[in-house]
């Protein structure tokens, strides 16, 4: 059994104000030319399809687009389950008709229960669940952290394991001793929010959804895909991708993914970066900037702008030197610096009419701040 295992699309999800549609898009389409071109048996989506519980309209249209390419247009079967982005009710609509064209969408813990059968393996499909849904499905209230419910999940998952087949459990947590990055929302039930990987050493494979990085956790047999994109500066150097696992004999195989625009971090002067270092930039990339300048510069997010129309962050490695201009600047009458700013954007003088009425919003704004 060889398949493809991908997860974290967070479909939706904006890089500040960025919107990552044609990004989401195009690793989408990269995921299935890399499905076709494997010739797997089957994609599996380990979770958070969507970045929020209630997607935006242009999110579901791609969400579905990409699973009909996979499933109907590429007829690979397809094995994906909620996270905690998700909304497990509205991800589940038409699942009764899912199962005809082979996709598989598991968001309730009971359905993990039922094992996804092929020639030679068995899919386990455990979506996020809160921990009141395990209390609820075993009958039992003493249930206090995540790590007692999944001891009891993987022992009812163990009855139904066909000593024939391989076993592989896809889902959508928190494993013990991985690491997070910034763009991850906290999972924490019960007070802990975290699983050794230990309980699932009877699984030939673990394909997890939710940390974004597939260096999060090194195992031999669980993995974290890592999510579809760099959805935060901290992930600059983070490479995204997805897993080609084959069962028997086991194997697994990264295969990147390229990115349509990148996140590329600069430290340099404002001087390097608005004089060749801009050239090593593509226009449409998102750069985070920390200028290395310790003097002050006047409009200098517009002024970079410029040359780097997507800049998402912008901060200076050290402090500023207070000069003699700011100290200027500082002795200086609102008013004075109302007119000062009209006549750089203007070039010219505010009008007697244009100073009485800064001068009467500006009382009014004082009035408002007392």
């Amino acid at each position: 059994m060889k398949f493809l295992h991908t997860a974290d699309w967070h479909i939706g999800k904006r890089l500040h104000e960025y919107p990552l549609v044609k990004e989401q898009q195009d690793a989408l389409d990269q995921i299935a030319q890399i499905a076709q071109k494997e010739q797997v048996d089957a994609v599996v989506v380990a979770g958070d399809l969507y970045d929020r519980s209630l997607p935006s309209e242009e999110a579901v249209t791609l969400v579905n687009q990409a699973l009909k390419n996979l499933n109907l247009k590429a007829d690979l079967p397809l094995l994906a389950i909620s996270g905690n982005h998700d909304s497990a009710v509205r991800l589940a609509t038409g699942q009764e008709w899912f199962k005809q064209t082979k996709l598989y969408l598991h968001t309730k813990l009971a359905e993990a229960f039922t094992p996804i059968e092929f020639a030679d393996t068995q899919f386990f499909l455990l979506p996020y669940f809160e921990l009141q849904e395990a209390r609820n499905y075993f009958a039992d209230e003493s249930l206090s952290d995540l790590t007692s419910a999944m001891k009891l999940i993987v022992a009812k998952l163990k009855t139904k394991f066909d000593p024939t087949k391989k076993q592989v459990l896809v889902a959508h947590f928190f494993a013990a001793g991985s690491l997070r990055s910034d763009s991850e929302t906290k999972i924490e039930v019960g007070g802990l929010d975290s699983v050794p990987p230990e309980l699932f050493s009877d699984f030939d494979h673990v394909a997890l959804g939710h940390l974004h990085d597939k260096r999060a956790l090194d195992l031999p047999t669980v993995k974290y895909s890592g999510s579809l994109l760099k959805y935060s500066v901290a992930e600059a150097n983070s490479q995204k991708g997805v897993w080609i696992v084959e069962t028997e004999p086991f194997s697994c195989k990264w295969i990147p993914l390229d990115p349509l625009n990148d996140i590329r971090r600069l430290e340099a002067s404002y001087a390097e970066l608005t004089t060749k270092l801009y050239q090593t930039v593509a226009e449409d990339d998102y750069v985070a900037i920390e200028l290395t300048d310790e003097h002050e510069i006047i409009d200098v997010m517009n002024k970079l702008r410029k040359y780097y129309p997507r800049i998402v962050e912008l901060k200076r490695k050290k402090r500023l030197v207070h000069t003699k201009q700011a100290e200027k600047i500082e002795s200086k009458t609102p008013l004075e610096l109302f007119t000062d700013f009209f006549v750089q954007a203007t070039g010219q003088e505010p009008t007697q009419l244009q100073q009485k009425w800064a001068k009467e919003s500006l009382l009014a704004l004082k009035k408002e701040g007392e």
